[in-house]
Order: structure tokens, then C-alpha cells, then sequence
């Protein structure tokens, strides 16, 4: 089943705030533990597909689907900025 335009731009826009919100961040001094910065960025993904949970249209199958993507999305999106916060870490 192909995703619906408008949940495609949903994802889009999504995937897009997302990476501003990492680009944003600047490491804490003194650092908080990866522990921490890891539920840090889990919780933001979940705000994300929380937020969007709401927007997205179709069936519900469909939707779920929308959503699934998106996860996925930020959790690649996520993984190189935790690879980041790890070697700043390194510095400690």
C-alpha cells in the first residue's frame, strides 16, 4: 500500500523540524550521561510522532504505516547525532 501525498508531506515536514532540532543542540557542560542524552532524543522522537499521530489521514492502516515510516526516519536520523554526543563524551 503506497503512503497517501498528504502523509508523505507530513513525514517530510517532520523529518525536516527534526533535523533542525539536532542541529540545534549544544552539548551540555559539564556533560549529562549518554544514558541520559539517549532518553533525551527518544523522548523527542516520541513528541514527533505524537504530534503527527494527530495529523496524519486515511485508514487507519494507512496511517500507522505513515507513522512507522516517520519513526524510522528520525531513528536514522537520530543515530549519527548520538554517535556525536559519544565522542564528545570521550573529551571527559
Amino acid at each position: 500500500m503506497a503512503l497517501l501525498q498528504a502523509n508523505k508531506d507530513l513525514i517530510s515536514t517532520g523529518i525536516k523540524e527534526f533535523n533542525v532540532l539536532l542541529n540545534q543542540q549544544v552539548f551540555p557542560n559539564p556533560p549529562i550521561p549518554e544514558e541520559a542524552m539517549v532518553t533525551m532524543v527518544n523522548d523527542w522522537v516520541n513528541f514527533y510522532i505524537n504530534y503527527y499521530r494527530q495529523q496524519m489521514v486515511g485508514e487507519q492502516q494507512e496511517q500507522e504505516k505513515a507513522l512507522q515510516e516517520l519513526q524510522q526516519e528520525l531513528n536514522t536520523l537520530s543515530a549519527p547525532f548520538l554517535e556525536k554526543y559519544r565522542a564528545f563524551l570521550k573529551h571527559f
